[in-house]
């Protein structure tokens, strides 16, 4: 066994230097942000959406994506704010398959990582310059979310990394709400743990650099379900869960106590037409009661231009290659539904 050092990537700075952020980008970046953590902190009526495909494979597809969702966002902008899932890094829990832009940043699937970083900056760039919306991404490796983070206004550490101690620390860094998803074995309390770790300021080592943060206000849970020992798939949105939720995520310890709901992944049991059922019965839940609705803040959902899934290299535009999604039509009646129900 060894390990071979290929070659010396570039810093952050120089890859952001290279495709740097239009100054008016960064500037509506910084009212973008500001709004999304106003929704967070209960100030803001609005909800919160962060929606797109399962992994954001093709830039060509994800832009016309994004396009759409731009105009939809229009239409309903005074109920929510939506934020486009742009994700380019992938966890597998075998640790093969398609991990990512990242990793085949072409068609070839070259593991070239520099090419990789910098097609994902150049997606992340190319959706913000061309619809004005900025992205969610997940941290699936702490220490390149600074490729990326001057363009990025939500980030999600995923249920196989939010028990890691790196990540719950990184994100107390991060100048962003960091959603923190509950564990794949479902552990509410290890999904708290992690929110309160982030929240709070820590002192670590980071990339050589000894680091402080102040901690992030705006780390909030993420549920999207999980599988028990059993086997079975044990969703965590239903009105029972989110009451016992309720009591013990407050705010005598928590800043912001804040809950999005992923209506995909476990939840769904990774049936995507089953998002509209699910975000039907949340909103019903928020309606019932008053401590759920101190809570709630939003959905998560995956979506892309066609329903369903496909292998890597299907040839299907618009058809994930992970998870399965749910299609444009559908994705489009269902915020819409949703929006006259906020």
């Amino acid at each position: 066994m060894s390990m071979q050092f290929r070659r010396r990537l570039p810093i952050p700075r120089e890859v952001r230097e290279e495709m740097p952020l239009a100054p008016s980008l960064a500037a509506r970046k910084q009212t973008f942000d500001a709004e999304v953590a106003s929704i967070l902190a209960g100030r803001d009526p609005r909800r919160l959406l962060i929606i797109g495909p399962c992994s954001a494979d093709r830039e060509d597809a994800v832009l016309e994506y994004v396009c759409r969702l731009a105009r939809l966002q229009e239409r309903v902008s005074e109920k929510m704010l939506v934020v486009p899932r742009v994700y380019t890094n992938k966890p597998r829990t075998r640790g093969t398959g398609y991990k990512g832009l990242l990793h085949s940043p072409d068609p070839e699937g070259t593991d070239d990582l520099l090419s990789g970083i910098k097609a994902m900056r150049h997606m992340h760039l190319r959706v913000v310059e061309e619809t004005g919306m900025y992205t969610a991404d997940e941290m699936l490796y702490p220490s390149n979310y600074q490729y990326l983070i001057d363009v990025l206004s939500y980030v999600a550490v995923g249920a196989r990394s939010v028990e890691n101690q790196e990540h719950r620390l990184v994100a107390g860094g991060i100048p962003v709400p960091v959603g923190m998803k509950n564990p794949t074995g479902g552990s509410t309390s290890v999904m708290l743990n992690s929110i309160f770790a982030a929240q709070v300021p820590q002192t670590f080592i980071f990339r050589n650099w000894e680091v402080k943060t102040t901690g992030n206000p705006f780390a909030h849970a993420l549920l999207r379900g999980y599988v028990g020992l059993d086997g079975i798939n044990y969703p965590n949105y239903h009105y029972e869960y989110l009451e016992r939720l309720a009591e013990v995520y407050t705010q005598d310890r928590y800043v912001n106590p804040a809950v999005l709901i992923d209506c995909n992944h476990d939840n769904s049991g990774k049936r995507p037409l089953e998002q509209s059922r699910i975000v039907g019965e949340v909103l019903d839940s928020v309606r019932r009661s008053p401590n759920i609705a101190r809570l709630f803040r939003g959905f998560m959902i995956e979506s892309y231009l066609e329903d369903g899934s496909q292998p890597v290299g299907g040839g299907v535009f618009g058809k994930s290659i992970t998870d399965a999604c749910l299609g444009w039509e559908k994705t489009e009646r269902l915020v819409l539904e949703m929006a006259n129900r906020l």
